[in-house]
């Protein structure tokens, strides 16, 4: 079964692996996705402001959320 990308980026997000983070940018098809963890992982590397990369953080966790309430639930086949 293939884990949908936005569950990869909720996990990665909230458990801090920053390098799967970096991996799943480049391999997703969903380019919004791909420029908030971008912003995000910039934020957290380059930024010296607190509150930018909170929100940055939170930015990608709201997007995460709005686009995981759009995806169909996949049917278990048996």
């Amino acid at each position: 079964m293939d884990i949908p990308d936005y569950d990869k980026a909720l996990y990665y997000t909230l458990w801090g692996h920053w390098d799967d983070l970096l991996v799943l940018m480049v391999r997703t098809e969903d380019d919004l996705l791909s420029k908030k963890i971008q912003f995000f992982l910039q934020a957290y590397q380059h930024s010296l402001d607190e509150q930018h990369i909170l929100s940055a953080h939170d930015d990608l966790l709201y997007y995460i959320d709005h686009a995981m309430k759009h995806v169909p639930t996949f049917a278990l086949e048996l």
